[in-house]
């Protein structure tokens, strides 16, 4: 049975991304302050209290986990809004929350698990369009996203060839039902994005044996549309 965490596994993308693992029949833990839900649970996912940011809290989750050997590590956690307020008014304890929550997030835990792993064994960090594209006012968010970028080509060059690193970029993903028309029209492929389909892109990375070092953007079709006010 294959074994994978998944960092910050009791929120939106995150539980997806459990499920479709757990559906395909791996053992899967969740690395999280929040337990996952609670079908997942019965499902067999396991939940350990983890403050990703924080060394000591990760070195107790992979202790209390206890297992001795990983094939997925997937680094999805991270503070989710992105609006900082204007920069001069950003407080370094603030900036730290987030880049922490995100980037230090994903080297502790790389770092813990990179021993468990063998040949064959895969990384994805969870990036974002917005490290490509800006709103304005997300400083922190986008500079972490930016930095899993890089993050993911460097650790794809030291930990080849066995352990292949890649990221995924996803746009727009949503689970809510209520949308309106033009929220979904705008995408070139017709519709805001689901868990499912992030989800479906770990898998296909997994898979992917030929891939390292690389972005999978998966947005719709979005940064590739010219937007400009008529």
């Amino acid at each position: 049975m294959k074994h994978a965490i998944v960092t910050g596994g009791a929120g939106l993308i995150g539980t997806g991304i459990c499920r479709r693992l757990l559906d395909a029949g791996w053992r899967v833990a969740s690395f999280d302050m929040k337990d996952g839900a609670q079908d997942l649970q019965e499902a067999g996912l396991r939940s350990v209290f983890c403050d990703v940011g924080d060394e000591a809290s990760v070195a107790g989750a992979f202790a209390e986990l206890g297992w001795q050997h990983l094939d997925l590590l997937v680094n999805n956690a991270g503070i989710a809004g992105p609006v900082n307020g204007p920069i001069q008014d950003l407080s370094l304890a603030d900036w730290r929350r987030v880049t922490d929550s995100h980037l230090t997030a994903a080297f502790l835990m790389t770092r813990s698990a990179v021993p468990l792993m063998g040949e064959g064994a895969s990384i994805v960090n969870m990036a974002s369009t917005r490290a490509f594209m800006s709103e304005p006012q997300t400083e922190a968010y986008a500079a972490s996203k930016g930095g899993l970028v890089a993050l993911t080509h460097a650790l794809s060059v030291s930990l080849g060839p066995d352990i292949r690193v890649n990221a995924i970029a996803p746009g727009w993903i949503s689970g809510d039902a209520e949308l309106l028309p033009e929220d979904h029209a705008q995408h070139p492929a017709g519709r805001v994005g689901r868990p499912e389909d992030v989800a479906d892109a770990v898998v296909y990375l997994v898979g992917a044996g030929f891939m390292t070092g690389q972005v999978l953007v998966l947005d719709g079709g979005m940064t590739k549309k010219m937007i400009y006010v008529a």
